[in-house]
Formats: structure tokens, C-alpha cells, sequence
């Protein structure tokens, strides 16, 4: 949900050479930078740009990316030369060849850390850190946190409550957040599920009174937002993505609860870490039980590509993801609850809980121990 603004953080004389590889997707960029600043060490920002129409294939590409940098478009890239880093931090299918590509040209010296899901070898990192929607084993250079890693942190929250706070002075408490994400795989916000919600919220604020903040993302379907905003009622603030000014961290540090679709793992965990009432409301796609077969595999064609279904089907298990796992985990210890007709009393029953960042910290720890021995004395 954050802008990522590209720039380079220079490096101490007894630090580690750090780089942090930005690619396409926001979500991954935030891990990365989120595990970046939770070292505190001075790091190399490196934006890495892709041609739309790659020459090969992107499943061929992400092998041959790590000894030619097939498909990198280098003029839209930073600059990827000696000094080589003692780090790489990455995330994404895109970058992880690239990290490959780098480590070789270290001559193997720099360490590889990983953010998510890897699509090569496991034992191409020296560390994976990841989360249970992926179904990696349990191996020595895996890391598994209950949530992804990000940048939200009690200062940026506190210095977001002091900027944000008088803009929204006229608006009445309580603040119910409400962040739309959208299409993603088997996750579908339709203009049908969009007025849905927006009849769920309306409810929601008739029981307790207040202020909506509604925020769309990168993947929030126009025409789906514009549905949800026509349906709802009171005073509101409102924020498209992409507007210059972004709100999304004084809507956090503000909220007195959180609405938000489930799809994306990090907006789960920037809402998670602020410690508010959240609410899921689910927008997977679900075959009914009773359809057959050829009607399943077309419906789960309509949103993945036949090549990317495949690779997720007879490929390694991690291959595959259950972002369902991470919404009934935090349901089923209570930090969150589902957001539907069904379980609405419990839905605007939540309380405010504590949390503390251990994920960060747990991370943080092992990539330390990782270069343990290359630290400068």
C-alpha cells in the first residue's frame, strides 16, 4: 500500500555493503525496505526495471536473468557494478535471478536473503524469510515469520497521527478504516461484492456513529471502488491510489478499527501491527461444491494463465499459497474476525490488542548472524 521512493542511503565505514533490489510489485519492495530499516544499517536503494515484452518467456527468463539479465531493461535500472555488495535483499519471481546474477559476480561473496516465495532452488539463498501461505519445509536457511515484514513502525505511526490528525479534526469519531485491495488470483472484488461491503459498513457505522477513511490500492478495480463509495453513507475522507498525497499511514495511526479485504498478506500485516479491530471481508472466488470439474478448471483460468496454473500445480509445493491460512490464523487468535452478515455481532464486538514487532526482530537477528562474518571489526 506504500509509494516507494527510490533513493540511495550511503555506506558507513563499518557496515556491511547493503542493497536492497526494488522491483514492480509495492507489496515486495515494503518487505524489503522494512527489513532494511529494521537492520539499521546504511543500504543501496536498487530500482531494477523490466522490459513489457520480455525476449523469452518470464518462466525461461528467471533462469537465464541470472547469467545474462535477460529482460532487465537496464536504462529504466540502477546501476549494478563493483563495488559488489556483502547483502542482497530481494522479493518477487522478478528479482530473484537478478540477486543470482549479482552473487556471482561478487565471486559468490555476497549473501543472499530472500523475502517470500522462491521460485528457484531453496538452496539458492542463504536465508528465505517467509510466511506459512507458502509451504516451504523446514530447513536451515528458512525463516518462518506469522506474518510478512513491512515498514509500518510506532514512530512512522506517531509522526503520521501528528500530520493527519488536524486534516481530519472535522470529521466525528470513531474512525472506521476501510482499505480496498482487489484482483488477485482466486480473489475477485466485483462490483456485486464491492456494494455488499459497502452495506456491511453502512451498518457497521449506524451501531457505533462516526467517520469512514477508505482508501482504494494498486489492484482496486475502478469501477468496484466507485460502486462501494456510491453506497455509502456519513462523513467520510476518501483517497485514490495514486493521488499524490497519500493518507494510508495517518489512516492506520487514526483508525479505531480496520476494514479490510483479505487478499493481500501485506496489508494484513501493516493493519495487524497497529494493534486495532480488524474485520476480513473475504472476497475469494469459491466453486460451489457440487460443479464439475471442466467448470472448476475454467473458473480458475479466468483469473490465472494456463502456464502459471500449471507451474502452481505439478511444481514444488511452495509453488503453491493458501493466503487463507494467514486469514483464519489471525481469526483463530483472535486479532482479527471475518466481516460478513454471519458473524457481524462478533465482527463490531473486536477490541484493540498489542503488537509488538517480534517478526521484524526475529528477521533482523538472523540476517545479522548471517554476516557475522563479514561484519568489519
Amino acid at each position: 500500500m506504500f509509494d516507494l521512493h527510490a533513493g540511495t542511503t550511503h555506506r558507513g565505514n563499518h557496515h556491511p555493503r547493503v542493497w536492497l533490489l526494488n522491483g514492480p510489485r509495492p507489496g515486495d519492495n515494503n518487505q524489503v525496505l522494512g527489513l532494511g530499516e529494521t537492520l539499521g544499517w546504511p543500504f543501496e536503494l536498487k530500482s531494477v526495471g523490466f522490459h513489457s515484452s520480455p525476449p523469452v518467456p518470464k518462466m525461461i527468463s528467471s533462469q537465464l536473468r541470472s547469467l545474462a539479465l535477460a529482460g532487465v531493461d537496464r536504462r529504466r535500472s540502477s546501476a549494478l557494478q563493483a563495488p559488489w555488495p556483502d547483502l542482497v535483499i530481494s522479493a518477487g519471481r522478478e528479482l530473484e535471478p537478478v540477486a543470482r546474477w549479482i552473487k556471482k559476480r561478487s565471486g559468490n561473496r555476497a549473501r543472499l536473503v530472500h523475502m517470500g516465495r522462491p521460485w528457484s532452488r531453496l538452496d539458492a539463498f542463504d536465508l528465505i524469510i517467509s510466511t506459512p501461505q507458502y509451504f516451504l519445509p523446514e530447513r536451515e536457511n528458512i525463516l518462518l515469520n506469522e506474518l510478512p515484514l513491512h515498514r509500518v513502525t510506532e514512530r512512522r505511526l506517531e509522526e503520521a497521527r501528528a500530520l493527519w490528525a488536524p486534516r481530519f479534526a472535522h470529521l466525528p469519531r470513531p474512525y472506521t478504516v476501510v482499505l480496498l485491495g482487489g484482483n488477485s488470483g482466486s480473489f475477485v472484488l466485483s462490483c456485486a461484492k464491492a456494494r455488499r461491503l459497502g452495506k456491511l459498513v453502512n451498518a457497521l457505522t449506524r451501531g457505533s456513529g462516526g467517520s469512514l477513511l477508505v482508501t482504494s490500492s494498486a489492484r482496486t478495480p475502478a469501477d468496484a471502488y466507485h460502486d462501494f463509495l456510491d453506497g455509502i453513507g456519513g462523513p467520510r475522507h476518501e483517497h485514490h491510489w495514486g493521488a499524490q498525497e497519500n493518507p494510508y499511514f495517518g489512516y492506520l495511526a487514526l483508525a479505531d478499527r480496520i476494514v479490510i479485504t483479505g487478499e493481500s498478506v501485506s496489508m494484513l500485516a501493516e493493519a495487524n501491527v497497529t494493534g486495532k479491530p480488524l474485520l476480513i471481508y473475504d472476497i475469494a472466488e469459491r466453486p460451489a461444491p457440487d460443479m464439475p470439474p471442466w467448470q472448476r478448471l475454467a473458473i480458475r483460468l479466468s483469473y490465472r494463465s494456463l502456464r502459471d496454473l500449471f507451474a502452481r500445480t505439478i511444481g514444488a509445493p511452495h509453488m503453491q499459497r493458501d493466503i487463507g491460512a494467514i486469514q483464519r490464523h489471525l481469526v483463530s487468535i483472535g486479532r482479527a474476525a471475518w466481516f460478513d452478515e454471519a458473524s457481524f455481532g462478533s465482527a463490531a464486538s473486536q477490541q484493540p490488542w498489542h503488537a509488538p514487532r517480534l517478526d521484524a526482530q526475529r528477521a533482523a537477528s538472523r540476517v545479522q548472524n548471517l554476516l557475522a562474518g563479514v561484519l568489519p571489526c
